[in-house]
């Protein structure tokens, strides 16, 4: 009998370098590639050996976390092809320079160099089948692939190695603003909006690996929007300017769209790579919802949106622009960019923060998504929680953009694609312990035929009889 594995090289149990090998007595094809963004930053627990014996990697979406040790393949000898799409390949670069500096600026050096990055080959999905479609990349491996509606040329996959199938879910979100998600499947048929709530064609997988970065949440986008709308009201309210940090790619383009939409006429200062990026999701048009490409146009035209060419200009615009919307890149904050934001708008309290003992800082920033240990954004919101007098500096808030999936959206997933064994991943381990406890209560190993039969909440590091 052919003994099939999953292999955790990164991922469950933690934040960061998601990592997963499917293995079978002839082939191995990996998951992602990516890093964990802690101190110099941690990589997929691999050695070279084994980086030489895997017949194909396939790539979900281009964040640091899912891509920046791919060169490392390369460097230990891996020459086969990375098989993402087109959109993502074009992201990469972007994201290879950031790692480059958020490394050297915590005293680190790469584990690859230059010449490891341009090694790396693509093979691109839509060139080879259209989603919803098998397609055979080596003898006895097969692929399908769906859009996750978490980033313009993100995809889950589904594979099928010597008579066992695997979903991989990537970072999935069915809520997006902007962005298309098409149902998991296992079928052959065409995948379809996952908005439109329609059932396609599915078969029972083998084993899924999901997505549960939001642990135990439970609320829906539409809630998260209004405490955001809420929390950027009511700085605005106050004469304060609001600084939205954001990664290159993804939610900041939406929270754009969003913004705009939320504070009409209000002022927008948008960094050149974030609106940049904003160009470019306008011409991924396959990978938008319908009527995404109106409301980016819209924004794209909008005389009250302000894109700074230098740094006179930026602070001109901040000086003459009462309760402005800043939209800056890297969202953890660590960038020399964000932290001068946050300087600048510390040392220079909103016009309307007077008060009779003097200044009342009044500006703000919202981190919208994951802050890292070891992170500004994360030493920000922990100076916050400890209640650290900084009566003086601009208020620092989480408030989170639905990007990823909870506990809710798991259940959700399961009941589209039932799958035999489930690991739950991109969360705390204490997190997704949690998570696993629930489904186990509610009965989810225990619902019959084609039910899940284990679900697991593992660490870096463990093997999985498939």
């Amino acid at each position: 009998m052919t003994m099939t594995k999953l292999r955790i090289w990164g991922g469950a149990g933690e934040h960061g370098r998601s990592c997963y090998v499917f293995e079978g007595e002839q082939h191995r094809i990996m998951l992602d590639c990516g890093v964990k963004k802690e101190g110099i930053g941690q990589y997929p627990v691999f050695s070279p050996q084994e980086a030489q014996g895997l017949s194909a990697v396939l790539l979900s979406h281009a964040h640091e976390d899912h891509s920046m040790a791919l060169p490392l393949l390369y460097k230990y000898g891996y020459r086969g092809e990375v098989w993402t799409t087109k959109a993502t390949a074009e992201q990469l670069d972007s994201y290879f320079c950031s790692w480059h500096s958020y490394v050297a600026s915590r005293g680190g050096q790469l584990p690859y160099d230059e010449r490891d990055i341009k090694a790396i080959t693509y093979r691109y999905l839509e060139d080879e089948a259209p989603s919803g479609v098998w397609r055979e990349i080596c003898p006895g491996v097969q692929i399908i692939w769906g859009r996750s509606g978490h980033l313009a040329g993100a995809v889950w996959f589904g594979v099928e190695l010597e008579g066992k199938r695997l979903f991989f879910s990537g970072d999935y979100s069915r809520e997006s603003e902007l962005l298309a998600a098409d149902t998991p499947s296992m079928g052959a048929g065409k995948s379809v909006p996952d908005h439109l709530g329609m059932m396609p064609d599915i078969n029972l997988a083998d084993i899924a690996i999901m997505d549960n970065a939001y642990g135990m949440d439970k609320d829906p986008q539409a809630v998260k929007l209004e405490r955001l709308r809420a929390e950027l009201g009511r700085i605005l309210a106050s004469k304060g300017h609001v600084l939205l940090p954001v990664p290159a790619f993804g939610r900041g383009q939406e929270l754009i769209v969003w913004t705009r939409e939320q504070f009409p006429g209000q002022t927008l200062i948008i960094e050149p790579d974030i609106w940049q990026g904003l160009q470019r999701l306008s011409s991924w048009r396959e990978w938008l919802r319908p009527e995404a490409l109106v409301r980016i146009e819209q924004v794209l035209s909008d005389d009250s949106v302000f894109v700074p060419r230098n740094h006179a200009e930026r602070i001109r615009l901040l000086e003459q622009n009462a309760a402005a919307i800043i939209v800056t890149g890297d969202g953890m904050m660590d960038s020399p960019r964000a932290r001068w934001y946050y300087q600048y708008l510390s040392d220079h309290p909103s016009l309307g923060g007077d008060t009779d003992d003097g200044k009342v800082n009044n500006n703000g920033v919202v981190l919208t998504g994951h802050a890292s240990r070891g992170s500004f954004g994360k030493h920000l919101l922990d100076c916050t929680s400890q209640k650290t007098d900084q009566k003086d500096r601009c208020t620092v808030r989480h408030v989170i953009y639905k990007v990823h999936q909870g506990v809710s959206d798991v259940k959700h997933m399961l009941e589209r694609l039932p799958s035999k064994q489930v690991v739950l991943v991109h969360a705390p381990k204490s997190h997704t312990d949690l998570v696993y406890d629930e489904l186990i209560k509610e009965g989810w190993i225990e619902r019959g035929e084609g039910a899940v039969k284990a679900i697991y909440s593992l660490e870096p590091g463990a093997t999985l009889k498939v």
